[in-house]
């Protein structure tokens, strides 16, 4: 392998000669080898902008030659479209605020934007990593920045995402808005309630949380760019601030925003926690909603077995023929790992010192890592399950049928006692409600059927009384 010698403050190293990175990209590689997880695609596509928005801003204001500005921002450009990602080459897990991250996207822009001019790759003369490329910034406000671009970018996704598995639950509700069911408290029979409204609820949770989302990434429009090393601006300054950011707003077409105060911006990843956060809550929403549905699909001849999923796989190496709720297992697991990423999102955010939160390299894969895989997983919860969903419309009613929860509806008319002795001799008996409250005499036929009627049983009120009149 033929190398380039290259220097920095502290030395000497060979760096492989086609790199577009640098020395201190790979001192971080040696430095750092421990997960193979390398930067976010959004993290990179969003630290690139950031450094095309300087570059322009830095040309406006006289202290960037324009033609090396100009090959700073078609690097960038290349970049965010899709180039050079195999040079970002630093471990997720590296020195705190990201400064390795920073200083490979700073060589590799360098080292592109000379041969851009017509030199070869280390020609830190023509365009240098720090003076050029990182001229009027610091780590610290361009990481942070960039994490929130690129975390702004993954939370569109997936609030669409979780919207589109909303949708899919309301047209199930709807087709399914007949169907009587048992509904179910404490895993136990509770009062009557139809499959429609069941799962109306759980489009309702996954359009809330995606509200949450959306709300969430609102606090991330707020950028510290311009702030530098600890939010006084040092070699920054706020003209300068002023056209980095409007450059960002007008790449990304968001209504980015400089900080109210810097200082909080630089200081705290608060917002990126709320965030983290809103994914968390559409993690647990779905994630429950998972599970309910390999409840309801449970069986197919010993358990409740009211729906069924599609089948996309053999569920067993012994057993043939079995086929397992898997698209929902997959949900429940990626879900864990949300909750997992938002933990140490916590963590981290709560391990800010002073004037800076060092933390940043794990608290941006984790927001990144935790959305992108969650977005993934409702986009396939949604094609290959909910999509294909049916009921057993005979299962539902057998289970209610035999049940002794429809028995609460008549407890207005007889008294919570002897519906509570009528419950009872069902579950004893076999016997259903109906035919219990029949040879009792205490109703006549065309009064249960009104009372115990599928209408009547899931809606508002007490159960067939026709108009609202005291209870006698």
């Amino acid at each position: 392998m033929t190398t380039r010698l290259e220097r920095d403050s502290l030395g000497e190293c060979q760096v492989p000669a086609d790199a577009y990175y640098g020395i201190q990209t790979l001192r971080a590689v040696e430095n750092f080898p421990i997960s193979g997880f390398r930067a976010h695609a959004e993290l990179v596509t969003a630290t690139v902008l950031v450094k095309k928005a300087a570059a322009e801003a830095n040309m406006a204001l006289g202290r960037l030659a324009p033609d090396v500005g100009r090959a700073l921002v078609l690097a960038a450009d290349e970049i965010a479209g899709g180039s050079l990602r195999d040079q970002f080459v630093v471990d997720v897990y590296q020195a705190g605020a990201g400064t390795s991250h920073n200083m490979n996207a700073n060589e590799v822009l360098a080292n592109r934007a000379a041969e851009l001019l017509g030199h070869p790759r280390g020609s830190y003369h023509v365009v240098h990593s720090n003076d050029h490329a990182n001229m009027s910034q610091s780590t610290n406000d361009v990481f942070p920045t960039a994490a929130r671009l690129a975390a702004l970018a993954v939370a569109r996704d997936l609030a669409a995402a979780a919207r589109s598995l909303a949708s899919s639950f309301e047209r199930k509700s709807d087709e399914f808005r007949d169907v009587l069911k048992v509904g179910r408290t404490h895993l136990q029979d509770a009062v009557p309630i139809t499959l429609g409204q069941e799962l109306g609820g759980y489009a309702a949770c996954l359009s809330r949380a995606a509200e949450g989302v959306e709300s969430g990434a609102r606090g991330l429009l707020e950028v510290n760019l311009g702030a530098t090393a600890v939010g006084t601006g040092l070699n920054a300054g706020d003209d300068y601030t002023r056209l980095a950011v409007a450059n960002l707003a007008r790449y990304t077409g968001l209504e980015i925003v400089p900080a109210a105060n810097r200082f909080r911006v630089t200081q705290s990843m608060g917002d990126l926690l709320a965030y983290s956060g809103s994914v968390r809550r559409l993690a647990v929403e779905a994630g429950k909603i998972a599970s309910d549905l390999r409840l309801l699909s449970m069986g197919p001849r010993a358990g409740l077995a009211e729906i069924a999923l599609p089948a996309v796989q053999p569920g067993s190496s012994i057993m043939p023929g079995k086929i397992n709720p898997s698209i929902a297992e997959m949900v429940n697991q990626v879900c864990y790992q949300v909750i997992g990423c938002d933990a140490a999102v916590a963590a981290a955010c709560e391990a800010g010192e002073l004037e800076l939160n060092v933390m940043m390299p794990v608290i941006a894969w984790n927001v990144l890592h935790a959305s992108s895989i969650l977005r993934n997983a409702l986009t396939v919860f949604r094609a290959r399950a909910v999509e294909g969903l049916t009921a057993d419309v005979a299962r539902c009613r057998e289970l209610l049928d035999r049940s002794s929860a429809v028995a609460t509806a008549l407890s207005p008319y007889l008294g919570y006692a002897a519906t509570a002795d009528i419950a009872k001799a069902s579950v004893a008996t076999g016997r259903t409600v109906r035919d219990l409250v029949l040879e009792r005499g205490l109703m006549d036929q065309a009064t249960l059927d009104r009372i115990l009627s599928a209408d009547a049983l899931t809606r508002p009120g007490i159960a067939g009384r026709r108009t609202e009149q005291p209870t006698p």
